[in-house]
């Protein structure tokens, strides 16, 4: 079964319910225009405050590695300098990669210390072994110091200790004066105890401003945090406050309240984080050890949810190999399509490419390229069918180019647009999209990223005629747990299935 859909005359859904297509049902309801927009907060100062502290504790730790390097150098500048240009980069990759330039709630330098000094040994020996490999000498024949080896590295721990210890009694000092609107989501116990602790302790810097919860049954009428509604007050909630952080509690809401205010949330570019409410979270298992979280919020075990997939640098590298890929595929594929044009053109008549409308990131519409398979009766006719697999009329040339995929080859012009990804959720044209929204409030969450030619659903056979729900819990699950090598294994699992398609 082939991986990509054509479906240029969708019939009506069959007897199978909801669980299949299941619209025909559901009154149509205008759709709403770029519904799901990204937005993000307007406070330059906000920003620049983020920005702040990681850029000093970058700094610090700079500045330590050179103070350090200088200090047990032997007046020895060139040696200095080359050492400076081996360990600075390492040391600023592995603790970057430790998590050490983001601020926790709670954040305590000798709770680093350790980290830091793995971090620090493991740079310190690599760039020892990197600048003896580069002078050609045998390991074995040149000692070495292991007294000057601890002085740097007590040197340069010191030196960042006490530069990282500055900077959190600054990063406290400016929480106090200066705290961030948050919203807290849940008005249960955990969440009126969240709120009390923020309100007591503004080191945190977080002030509470009101509960996203539609059912507050216990909280009480005189609560210092009112509550502002349900889920759905986020989008205008959010900006009237300039809300920055949104604290997710246990307890507070059912699953899907919460999967609404996270994604809510995160479409905001705030920052999310999550209270379970019991201390067993406070260490997760890696492995077979019990690894500790390492941030908390007045004693609760508090999570940093990590940033959407389109606010990850690596999202850019997706969006580059799309457009390389992309266009070397036109370049390399343009014979073929040439044939296909002909191909069309000599079964159908006038007409080669299919043009569609589709809804894209944020819920926006553009037009899909296709090659013709089958002429639809009218437009009408286009947008408010199923699939065509099975439609009597379609010819030789159509099914071939159905059953190899070819049909989707322009397509590859989309993704050089940016109005396409190579992967990403399937695009669907805007009256089905209307209609499996109203049915599955989640399908929306879709566009939070673009359509793509193939996608993790489409992988795992969930295409054609099954379940909607199941496929944007697919598409969903693709969309938070993103990662690049995550597309190449769709992709390579995408070129596995078209090569065994059977023209499903």
């Amino acid at each position: 079964m082939t991986t990509i859909d054509n479906d240029e005359l969708p019939r009506p859904s069959g007897p199978g319910g909801l669980g299949t297509t299941g619209v025909a049902e559901l009154p149509l309801q205008a759709a709403r225009p770029g519904a799901g927009a990204r937005t993000r907060p307007s406070h330059r100062r906000s920003r620049r405050s983020r920005v702040a502290a990681p850029a000093a504790l970058l700094a610090v730790d700079v500045l330590a590695v050179l103070t350090a390097l200088t200090a047990v150098g032997g007046g020895d500048p060139l040696g200095v300098v080359r050492s400076v240009c081996g360990i600075v980069p390492l040391v600023v990759l592995l603790n970057s990669s430790g998590g050490h330039y983001r601020l926790r709630l709670a954040p305590s330098v000798l709770d680093e210390l350790p980290s830091l000094a793995a971090r620090a040994v493991v740079a310190l020996a690599v760039a020892l072994m990197g600048d003896r490999c580069l002078h050609g000498l045998r390991f074995s024949a040149v000692p070495v110091d292991a007294g000057l080896l601890c002085t740097l590295m007590v040197c340069h721990l010191g030196l960042d200790v006490l530069g990282r210890a500055a900077v959190y009694r600054q990063v406290r000092r400016h929480r106090r004066r200066n705290p961030r609107p948050t919203l807290i989501a849940g008005a249960g116990h955990i969440g009126q105890r969240a709120a009390a602790a923020l309100l007591d302790h503004p080191e945190y810097g977080l002030r509470p401003v009101g509960y996203i919860d539609p059912e507050p049954i216990f909280l009480a009428a005189d609560s210092p945090v009112p509550v502002l509604g349900g889920p759905a007050v986020l989008d205008l909630e959010i900006p009237a406050h300039g809300i920055r952080d949104v604290i997710l509690t246990s307890g507070g809401a059912d699953d899907a309240e919460i999967a609404q205010t996270l994604r809510t949330s995160a479409r905001h570019g705030c920052e999310v984080w999550f209270l379970p409410g019991f201390p067993e979270f406070g260490a997760f298992e890696y492995g077979n050890r019990r690894t500790a979280v390492g941030d908390h919020l007045w004693g609760y075990p508090c999570l940093r949810l990590g940033p959407s997939a389109m606010d990850r640098p690596s999202w850019a590298v997706k969006r580059a190999a799309d457009i390389v890929l992309a266009g070397a595929g036109l370049l390399l594929v343009s014979p073929i399509l040439a044939a296909c044009a002909v191909a069309v053109r000599i079964d159908g008549g006038p007409g080669v490419v299919f043009r569609q409308e589709r809804v894209g990131l944020d819920g926006r519409t553009f037009t899909v390229l296709k090659f013709r398979s089958l002429r639809p009766v009218n437009e009408q006719e286009s947008d408010t069918r199923w699939n065509i697999s099975d439609d009597h009329r379609m010819g030789g040339i159509g099914r071939f180019l159905r059953r190899t995929s070819l049909d989707e080859l322009p397509q590859l012009w989309n993704v050089v647009r940016g109005e396409m990804s190579l992967v990403g959720p399937r695009p669907e044209r805007p009256f089905f999209v209307t209609r499996f929204a109203q049915a599955y409030p989640q399908y929306r969450d879709r566009h939070r990223v673009p359509v793509g030619i193939t996608g993790f659903a489409q992988v795992n056979g969930l295409r054609g005629d099954t379940s909607i729900e199941d496929r944007s819990r697919f598409d969903n699950y693709y969309i938070e747990s993103w990662s690049l090598w995550q597309d190449v294994k769709i992709l390579l699992r995408t070129v596995a299935s078209v090569l065994q398609s059977d023209g499903s």
